[in-house]
C-alpha cells in the first residue's frame, strides 16, 4: 500500500496533471485504485474499450500492437490510457506486464465525481490541454514554414536547372 505522500508524488508526476495544484492533487491520488500485475498480463488490448488511466508504481509494462511490435516500456512513474479519460474510444494499442507491476487507476466515472466536487479540476485540466494544442499547433506552423521554404528553393533550384547558362 502506497502512503497518501507517495500517491501525491506519483500523480504530481503524470504530465496531464502536472500543473494541477496540490490539493487537487491529493483529491484525486486519494481515489484512485491500487491494482498489481502478475509478468505477461495483458493490462488490456488494442481495440477494446477504455476508461481508464493507470500509473506505474513499480515494475516494467510494454505498450505494443502486436507481439512483435513494441511502442514503448514504461516504468516507475510513466503513465498510460490517459486519452480513455477523456473519451470512450477503443484502445490504440495493447499493454502487458514484462515484470510484476503495481499500478494506480483513475477511472472516467472516479474523475468525473472529483470534478464534481471540485469544478476547478476541469478548468485546469482543460487549461492544460489547451496549452499542449498551442504548442503543437506552434510545431506545426513551424513545420509548415520549413516546409514552404524548402519548397521555394527547390522551385528556384529548378528554375535555375532549366535557365541557360
Amino acid at each position: 500500500m502506497l502512503t497518501s505522500i507517495d500517491r501525491l508524488l506519483l500523480v504530481r508526476g503524470v504530465p496531464i496533471f502536472k500543473e494541477l495544484r496540490d490539493d487537487f492533487l491529493v483529491r484525486l491520488a486519494s481515489i484512485m485504485n491500487e491494482v498489481s500485475y502478475p509478468p505477461s498480463k495483458m493490462i488490456f488490448a488494442k481495440g477494446q474499450e477504455g476508461r481508464s488511466l493507470y500509473i506505474v508504481v513499480a515494475g516494467k509494462v510494454r505498450v505494443h500492437i502486436d507481439d512483435k511490435k513494441d511502442l514503448a516500456v514504461l516504468d516507475k512513474g510513466n503513465c498510460f490510457g490517459e486519452m480513455s479519460l477523456f473519451d470512450a474510444e477503443p484502445r490504440s494499442a495493447s499493454v502487458t506486464a514484462i515484470t510484476n507491476c503495481d499500478c494506480l487507476v483513475l477511472t472516467q466515472q472516479q474523475l468525473y465525481e472529483a470534478i464534481d466536487e471540485t469544478p476547478d479540476i476541469a478548468v485546469n485540466i482543460i487549461r492544460m490541454l489547451s496549452r499542449r494544442i498551442r504548442t503543437q499547433n506552434g510545431q506545426i506552423n513551424s513545420q509548415n514554414e520549413q516546409i514552404s521554404k524548402l519548397s521555394e528553393e527547390l522551385k528556384k533550384l529548378e528554375a535555375y536547372k532549366h535557365s541557360p547558362i
